[in-house]
């Protein structure tokens, strides 16, 4: 164990300079703000500035865990699980896994203490039910090799169309809940899983079946809350907004911090504890593995559990409040549409501090030989973010219905998905709900909801929907850089001696060989 701890120490600096450039452009928005346009307290400043302190901490402890510990798991469970041959036994544990790893996610709790029309335990339900369904529709289309354009045409068309029967007041929440459930206790262990189970077929294309669990599980929980909105009459509860910190001194400022700890302690144990539970079993009647790599993965959880606590008292105690004053603040000026570019701006670097996102990249660079690199897949995240954020600042300002963004988007991303490179699809419906992590739900939402008060909107109509929003853009985003990717192959492809005409189409692409396919 010492020596495993020894080894992991290089890779906890690397991790800690990739955390600082993540996190540091974000403080300095924020700064820049605070010394400018919108003035803000003392205590909310360095309420702000612990709460970065702690996610640089907790991104540097978490990503290498992830690394160390949900990857190899997820990877080894999804092979054994496969190798079983009984589908039964696949569907069944498949949906266990998602219901109770959904459950737990951090994103979801977050989500559902901020909905003040429907409560808790039923929103939490219905969500984790949707994942675990949808978990094993995707173990179903990995197997039988269901081309995933067609299933997600399929399923957004139910949803839109059920989007015509449900109350307003689910609408947002709905498309909300399908980002949140894919988040940093998620996806790790969900895309590891595709990994396995995809490894067991063996044939060139089941590399890119791995990716698209994420896309299938998010459409789950959207099916599931319009349900609910259908079956269950909404409250009347009225928004409470975060409390804004007031600290005197510095000894109250580490109590207030003190104070939330021991709740993220409580809340990321229990999160961990049916992952940790079903890997044992796992191990015990069938995995086998040596001590050493038993003791890497105990290491890694223990840097996952670190590096989430610290992550989520850093975001909720730090960065919720000063989130809903800056919006409150920057919207309730003579020049309101303010919100718009500076949103953007904050959406374009707050993305690159999502955990999850550092476990999306490595392995779309991985799976991909370098092909696509983590920097493009960053870049191209950030831009669509960037985008999203600025049209849910339109809709907070304007309280124009999410659905005139959400449906011409969706229409858009899944008419191209039958042009584009299977793989550069099923990466870009991941990537969606990998980029609505706990940042969006900490920081953005809260700077929704507070320009919604400054403005006199309905906040669950109006400021909810900036995680759908968000979860939506990468989708187009990232499929326009694989239809570039395409057309800059073809046009190498043609210019060989010898070379035949091209074929149309995503199929063509993925026929080529493997030199084909150029760097972003």
């Amino acid at each position: 164990m010492d020596a495993i701890l020894k080894a992991s120490l290089p890779r906890l600096r690397e991790k800690l300079l990739e955390a600082l450039q993540a996190v540091l452009p974000i403080v300095g928005i924020v700064l820049v703000l605070c010394f400018t346009i919108a003035p803000v307290s003392p205590s909310i400043l360095l309420c702000f500035l612990l709460g970065a302190v702690l996610i640089v901490v907790g991104i540097m402890f978490f990503t290498l865990g992830a690394e160390m510990s949900m990857t190899p798991m997820g990877e080894r469970m999804g092979a054994v699980l496969t190798q079983s041959r009984r589908l039964p036994v696949i569907l069944g544990v498949g949906f266990l896994l998602g219901f109770l790893i959904t459950i737990s996610e951090p994103d979801l709790q977050v989500l559902a203490n901020q909905v003040p029309s429907i409560p808790n335990m039923p929103l939490i339900l219905s969500v984790a039910a949707g994942v675990g369904l949808f978990l094993v529709f995707a173990f179903l289309r990995m197997l039988i090799g269901v081309s995933l354009p067609k299933l997600l045409v399929l399923f957004y068309g139910i949803i839109f169309v059920l989007a015509a029967f449900v109350p307003r007041e689910f609408l947002a929440v709905a498309f909300d809940s399908g980002g949140v459930t894919t988040g940093p206790m998620t996806v790790p262990f969900i895309m590891a899983l595709g990994v396995g189970v995809s490894a067991i077929r063996g044939d060139r294309h089941a590399a890119d079946d791995s990716f698209g669990l994420v896309a299938m599980c998010s459409v789950g929980p959207i099916l599931a809350v319009l349900l609910l909105g259908i079956a269950f009459r909404a409250s009347d509860s009225t928004y409470v907004p975060p409390v804004l910190p007031d600290v005197g001194d510095s000894v109250q400022l580490w109590q207030l911090f003190h104070e939330g700890l021991p709740t993220y302690l409580y809340e990321i144990a229990v999160s961990l504890l049916p992952i940790v539970i079903l890997f044992g079993m796992f191990q015990l009647a069938a995995l086998r593995l040596d001590k050493r790599t038993i003791g890497r993965i105990a290491v890694g959880l223990i840097y996952t559990y670190i590096g989430l606590v610290l992550f989520l008292t850093g975001a909720n105690v730090g960065f919720m409040p000063a989130g809903n004053y800056l919006g409150q603040v920057l919207t309730g000026q003579s020049h309101r549409w303010i919100i718009v570019p500076i949103g953007m701006l904050i959406g374009y670097f707050i993305v690159r501090a999502e955990p999850a996102v550092y476990v999306l990249n490595k392995q779309v660079e991985e799976v991909t030989d370098g092909a696509i690199p983590a920097q493009a897949m960053g870049m191209a995240l950030s831009a669509g973010v960037s985008i999203s954020v600025g049209l849910a600042m339109v809709r907070v300002l304007t309280g124009i219905s999410i659905l005139w963004f959400l449906i011409p988007g969706y229409v858009f991303a899944i008419g191209i998905s039958f042009v584009v490179p299977k793989l550069f699809t099923a990466i870009a419906f991941d990537a969606g709900g990998v980029a609505s992590g706990p940042m969006t739900a900490a920081f953005l939402l809260p700077l929704a909801q507070g320009a919604c008060v400054a403005v006199g909107g309905n906040i669950v109509t109006d400021a909810f929907g900036v995680v759908a929003m968000v979860a939506m853009t990468p989708l187009i985003t990232v499929q326009l850089m694989g239809l570039v990717a395409q057309l800059r192959a073809g046009r190498r492809h043609t210019a060989l001696p010898g070379a035949q005409p091209v074929p149309a189409g995503a199929a063509a692409f993925a026929d080529w060989p493997d030199d084909a396919i150029i760097e972003l």
